[in-house]
């Protein structure tokens, strides 16, 4: 362990007033069996010397010197030393991140092979996998912004929605670099940390410089623009791969307006870059988003320290033990440890009666859960909310409902959504999702997940209500022209619907993101008071 003594400090230094009776204790006991103190003005002093018989003890460590030791120690370490700031990893090392991509139809230019859009999905599934277990979210934008995910720690998640991204998800055509600016504040404003906003895009629309500007202002949010094709442009594709071709017969060619570009980055007052084949332009956003991390996240943040109190458990223990020796009078030392290991009240799980004499079930539980021992968390918790999401954890989805359903808060009802989606009860998730934001209005996660398995319980009903084609054959020829055929039992492999909708799940989140960006731009063009 580095020790920052610049850093160093109690978490609770009122423990160390226990450091007093620590000190006092071996001088009253000195004062107590000092003879010659006892028998002043008894004895006079000439004759005290020659009457008074010492018997000689060797032995000068004494049971009240430990039990001192043990009170000064104990101080310390009931006082919560501590020098390092206790952050979790994702925070030390990986910095929040909002990935903006642009689907406006110039994206499909071939100028970057295969296209732009390929090109930058890519490459931001390149920079999920390295940020693996960071919370990253993802916007869409062409002529109006929307939100994909919000951030989320999952990479295989996010990355199944970045590829289900194409430039005809979106009607309005434009480049609403303002809108997502708007979208990443409001979703820094529910994580509580500054963060970094990356705008992949091909251009720019110039009258929205000006008011991008004002609206970083005050923000905790950093832009950063990586500019996406070549001077050259290139051909625009349709989703067939066949050249695109205008009222004159001519292939079509997708703009790239470098000026544009440029002046978004000036109005941003945003770093600019670009694609590479390598990845320095990966290394190029982590480092950006990290020192922006680490330069506003000091500041009103509330800082957590590592409390390494604990580590004087082991020498106080070894002294407990010095105290238990035959002859000393500090035996109710030993037996009162004794005592409170065995009259812990019985927990589900036991780590052993020293960490029951030590550390309360919720103690030894979240130190389970941090090391990501799942089931063992979920035993040790009484807390019914720790102990639903450990139960979770460990994918115990049955123990995961019976605890989030005890409870009345927003983040139980959104686990308690996420249980019932785990379990295909999507009806259920549902209404789940609907209690948490009915808590908590301003709650994006809960909203995400609410329209995913909306999408998702929609998606299901249509494979249900999709039955075997009501159709007759035209012709029916039998191999056996003799006996006309013979009946045999055929044992056929059905799919129920269930299955089919898992099969057909992976074009579900493209259809699931048409859907919500229509409504979305439907919303937004209906006028206030009208009728929706």
């Amino acid at each position: 362990m580095d020790m920052d003594f610049g850093a160093f400090h109690f978490l609770r230094p009122l423990w160390l007033l226990l450091i007093l009776p620590g000190v006092i204790l071996p001088l009253v006991w000195s004062r107590r069996h000092d003879l010659v103190r006892q028998l002043d003005g008894i004895v006079a002093p000439h004759l005290l010397q020659n009457l008074l018989i010492t018997p000689r003890d060797e032995q000068r460590l004494r049971p009240v010197h430990l039990l001192a030791a043990l009170l000064i120690l104990g101080a310390v370490a009931a006082a919560g030393p501590t020098w390092q700031q206790d952050r979790p990893a994702f925070l030390d090392n990986r910095a929040p991140l909002i990935l903006a991509l642009d689907l406006s139809p110039s994206m499909d230019a071939t100028d970057v092979p295969p296209s732009r859009l390929a090109a930058a999905r890519h490459k931001l599934h390149d920079l999920i996998q390295r940020r693996a277990g960071a919370r990253t979210a993802l916007i869409a934008y062409a002529g109006s912004a929307h939100l994909v995910l919000p951030a989320t720690d999952d990479p295989t998640l996010l990355d199944t929605f970045l590829q289900s991204l194409s430039t005809g998800l979106i009607d309005s055509a434009g480049k609403d670099a303002l809108g997502v600016i708007d979208q990443a504040r409001k979703l820094l404003e529910a994580e509580r940390s500054p963060g970094t906003l990356v705008l992949l895009t091909d251009g720019a629309d110039a009258s929205q410089f000006e008011q991008i500007g004002k609206r970083l202002e005050g923000s905790g949010l950093q832009v950063l623009v990586l500019a996406v094709g070549s001077q050259d442009g290139g051909v625009l594709r349709d989703e067939h791969g066949q050249p695109r071709v205008g009222s004159d017969g001519r292939p079509l060619l997708g703009s790239f307006d470098a000026d544009a570009v440029k002046a978004l980055a000036d109005a941003a007052d945003a770093p600019l870059g670009s694609l590479t084949l390598n990845d320095d332009d990966l290394d190029w956003i982590e480092l950006h988003a990290q020192q922006h991390f680490e330069a506003t996240s000091g500041d009103g943040r509330q800082v957590h320290w590592k409390d390494a109190g604990y580590w004087l458990c082991w020498p106080l223990l070894l002294i407990a033990l010095f105290c238990a020796r035959r002859g000393w009078r500090v035996h109710w030392l030993a037996g009162l440890l004794l005592a409170v290991a065995l009259g812990m009240p019985a927990a589900p799980a036991h780590a052993g009666a020293l960490a029951d004499a030590f550390f309360t079930p919720d103690q030894q539980g979240r130190w389970a859960f941090e090391h990501q021992h799942y089931p063992q968390a979920a035993a040790h918790f009484s807390d019914p909310y720790w102990k639903g999401l450990a139960a979770y954890q460990a994918a115990d989805f049955d123990a995961a409902l019976a605890s989030f359903a005890r409870l009345e808060s927003a983040p139980a009802y959104f686990y308690l959504g996420n249980t019932y989606v785990r379990l295909s009860k999507f009806p259920e998730a549902i209404e789940a999702y609907r209690k948490a934001l009915r808590l908590q209005p301003d709650f994006p996660q809960a909203s995400a997940n609410l329209a995913l398995a909306e999408a998702l319980e929609k998606d299901r009903e249509d494979q249900q209500e999709a039955g075997p084609p009501d159709e007759k054959a035209d012709k029916v020829d039998f191999d056996n022209k003799a006996d006309k055929g013979k009946s045999v039992e055929q044992k056929t492999a059905q799919a129920s619907s269930e299955q089919l909708w898992l099969d057909n799940l992976s074009t579900s989140p493209a259809r699931f993101l048409k859907r919500k960006f229509q409504l979305q731009d439907a919303a937004r063009r209906q006028p206030a008071g009208g009728t929706p």
